[in-house]
């Protein structure tokens, strides 16, 4: 039986690549698969799921419009479709989570999206809080805060090195724009040291 799977985590755990090694499992057992991304994610390449490994592939580019239950209800017309992957699953609305549930529920094929939980002011995104809420199964991947815990929290850093807590909720960007830390030290504001991360700057704990 199809399931709607969440994987969420903090920003560099690895989720686009776990998608792209489970995406490349179904393809090598002739499996066919649709992969999803956001059109707002510009970091690499829109059209591509990109990992920080520098492994890729293309993606279809969905948008806050854009209607998954129809997408694969046409494409599985003219071809089988084993399984749905979505990457920056943060960035779903409400209505598309539902989609992705009909999917899994009317069309019995699963769906494995990945994302973030909440973003640089500790606030959910609106597609983790219907994903966690709808999905059959929440998995966490994990990675860890420069003090050795788990790290849950994403923290903003501006460009004079100062941590952000305005602004709006989605600004893309990677290492030069974002830390993963513990909740302690996102709300004691302390990213810790990092080196070599295109600013001027270091972090210091």
């Amino acid at each position: 039986m199809a399931k709607l799977y969440f994987y969420y985590s903090a920003m560099n755990a690895g989720k686009s690549t776990s998608l792209l090694q489970s995406a490349f499992n179904y393809r090598e057992r002739g499996m066919n698969t649709i992969i999803y991304s956001s059109i707002i994610d510009d970091r690499y390449q829109i059209g591509y799921v990109t990992s920080r490994l520098g492994i890729n592939s293309p993606a279809v580019v969905f948008d806050t419009k854009f209607d998954f239950f129809e997408d694969v209800k046409s494409r599985i017309k003219n071809n089988t479709v084993q399984c749905v992957f979505v990457d920056e699953a943060q960035f779903l609305k409400k209505v598309q989570v539902r989609q992705l549930c009909r999917i899994v529920d009317e069309l019995d094929i699963p769906v494995l999206t990945y994302g973030l939980r909440s973003d640089f002011k500790g606030e959910p995104f609106e597609g983790s809080i219907y994903l966690l809420t709808w999905a059959d199964k929440n998995q966490e991947l994990k990675t860890v805060c420069h003090c050795g815990k788990k790290a849950t929290m994403n923290m903003r850093i501006a460009e004079d090195g100062s941590v952000c807590e305005e602004g709006d909720q989605i600004a893309i960007g990677g290492n030069e724009l974002y830390i993963s830390t513990c909740r302690k030290h996102f709300y004691e504001k302390k990213p810790g040291v990092i080196k070599d991360v295109g600013r001027n700057f270091t972090y210091i704990i």
